[in-house]
Parts: C-alpha cells; sequence; structure tokens
C-alpha cells in the first residue's frame, strides 16, 4: 500500500493538527480527539496535553491502538507508549520547535509521558 502511506505523510507534513480515534476504557465507544503532532520518518509521535493524566493516553494504556485521521486519509495504528523521561523530554522539544515554545508552554501541563505511533 505505497500510496496510501505517502498519501498520510503527504498530509502529515502539511498540516499542524489531526484527529485521533481511541476506545474508551469504561464506555468502550470510539472517542475522537485533535491533538498536535511531529512526524519524523514512519514515526508519529503524540504528546498528551495533561501527560499521562489526559484521559485519551489513559484509553491507550487500556487499547493499544488508534486511528489516526489526517483530513481524511485514515490510518490503524499500534502505539508505543513512552515513559522514559529523556526520551519525553525530547519529543517535547521538538513540538516546541513545531509550534513554538509559548503555545507549547501554554497548551501542555505535564511532560511525563508520550506516545509513539509507526506510521503503516
Amino acid at each position: 500500500m505505497p500510496a496510501r502511506n505517502d498519501a498520510l505523510k503527504d498530509r502529515l507534513s502539511r498540516y499542524r493538527e489531526i484527529n485521533i480515534t481511541v476506545i474508551g476504557r469504561k464506555s468502550g465507544r470510539t472517542i475522537s480527539i485533535p491533538v498536535w503532532f511531529v512526524a519524523e520518518d514512519d514515526k508519529l509521535y503524540l504528546l498528551p496535553v495533561q501527560g499521562s493524566d489526559t484521559q485519551w493516553y489513559k484509553n491507550v494504556l487500556q487499547n493499544p491502538s488508534i486511528r489516526i485521521d489526517a483530513r481524511g486519509t485514515e490510518a490503524e495504528v499500534k502505539v508505543v507508549l513512552v515513559t522514559d523521561a529523556k526520551q519525553v523530554s525530547s519529543l517535547a522539544e521538538k513540538f516546541r520547535a513545531k509550534y513554538g515554545t509559548s503555545d507549547v508552554e501554554k497548551y501542555y501541563s505535564k511532560f511525563d509521558v508520550a506516545v509513539l505511533a509507526h506510521i503503516p
């Protein structure tokens, strides 16, 4: 499926926000939320706004599979939770570089976890 991969990578390179869909850990329902991200090569990094207290992150702990939607180009991906302080700090710097330090500091309140997805 190289065409799908290329379309997704193209969208990720052009947009600042994507929607992710997770499965509610209590309700079992699908929940969609817009998030900021950083894409590098075949990796997609997500930084929960309230760190490990973020609801969608808590849902991913229960079900480490999410659907990403980059304006109509979608993919189902398995995620890896990043809890190493050095790695999370490095990812936070990538977010600051992309979105600006002031916006990251304004919207993000806790930097203790991150999420890594491999782009199919």
